[in-house]
């Protein structure tokens, strides 16, 4: 699957974008439609710690899925928000399912 990732107000290190580039190609297991992702990579200027932004959105034919999770790391984020695509595409398949 290809995989655009974007870094906006820092410079990504090239691990990080092979570890998103690993965990969404899990996401084929559950859907092998899947078009193409974008990653947005967002860094807050707060004292917070949980001042990283995950945004990953997911095209397949016929319909998109946006997730965003705000957490202490990436990898963090990738975990929850790449969860979260996987039980949409899920429930995306099994309605597709009942329809046909």
């Amino acid at each position: 699957m290809k995989v655009n990732t974007q870094s906006v107000n820092f410079t990504a290190d090239s691990s990080l974008i092979e570890f998103i580039q690993r965990r969404m190609d899990k996401l084929e297991l559950f859907y092998d439609k899947i078009i193409q992702s974008d990653v947005y990579l967002k860094v807050e200027n707060t004292s917070d710690k949980e001042n990283k932004i995950f945004e990953v959105k997911l095209s397949v034919p016929g319909d998109s899925f946006v997730v965003k999770k705000q957490c202490k790391s990436f990898e963090e984020g990738a975990d929850a928000a790449i969860a979260s695509l996987g039980r949409q595409i899920k429930k995306r398949k099994e309605k597709l399912r009942a329809h046909s």
